[in-house]
């Protein structure tokens, strides 16, 4: 998959953009994740979320197509970890799930990895 992206005219500059956008959202989503975490009403939690799954979202949709499929799969894996949480019988209580901010964090951190990597 790489060699035939490397092929597709333009598609450095797409890559490069995307780069460039996920520097943005990986300080959103984690933004978004502490704010969750530090809620305190259902209400505050399940916006952070919704808002930090909508970028991810975005990410996911992208990802694979430049690339990036692990990323991708990570934000795929974040995205539907919080979908299931909003859905679910503890949406309605005033805590974040520790496990959705662990996987936040481990999302995030990987952004980093592949910023540094692009620079």
């Amino acid at each position: 998959m790489t060699k035939m992206l490397a092929e597709l005219p333009g598609i450095e500059r797409i890559r490069k953009r995307f780069v460039e956008m996920l520097a943005e959202r990986q300080t959103q989503i984690a933004s978004h994740g502490l704010a969750a975490w530090d809620a305190t009403t259902v209400e505050e939690i399940k916006g952070n979320l919704a808002s930090a799954q909508a970028i991810l979202h975005q990410i996911a949709g992208s990802a694979g197509s430049l690339g990036f499929e692990d990323l991708g799969r990570m934000a795929r894996k974040c995205e539907t970890q919080i979908v299931d949480h909003l859905a679910g019988p503890s949406a309605n209580r005033a805590d974040c799930p520790i496990e959705i901010i662990s996987e936040l964090d481990g999302f995030v951190a990987q952004c980093r990895k592949e910023i540094d990597a692009h620079a």
